[in-house]
């Protein structure tokens, strides 16, 4: 679970700093956007959620857990899929939307799930 929370926390970050490109390379900090750009910064943010993604399925062999976690794991990686749709290389206005309301529902409804799954067996 470590794995995928640092993974997971690791795209999104990245999504939101997309918006500080410009000052970050004026600045000459080296953000991954400002470093790679924002194309290539998207597609390392796809790949860590990606890795997110994998390690939860791997958690859930692992720790055979049923219906819920399975669930609970589709829904959360509809969101991160989600934020990836909304935001663009040349469209970073919904970078709020996909940050703070894609990963908030999606923290909030997978820690449920996951509760649900250790208290509630089919």
């Amino acid at each position: 679970f470590s794995l995928a929370v640092l993974f997971w926390v690791s795209g999104f970050d990245i999504i939101y700093a997309l918006q500080d490109e410009e000052f970050d390379r004026q600045n000459n900090l080296q953000s991954i956007p400002s470093w790679l750009g924002l194309k290539k910064g998207l597609l390392i943010s796809e790949y860590l959620h990606f890795f997110s993604f994998t390690t939860l399925v791997f958690a859930a062999l692992v720790g055979k857990f049923g219906f819920f976690y399975w669930a609970g794991m589709a829904i959360f990686a509809y969101f991160l899929l989600y934020q990836h749709k909304l935001v663009k290389e040349d469209d970073l206005s919904k970078v709020n939307k996909a940050f703070f309301t894609s990963n908030g529902i999606a923290s909030v409804v997978f820690a449920i799930f996951v509760i649900l799954d250790i208290f509630i067996k089919f």
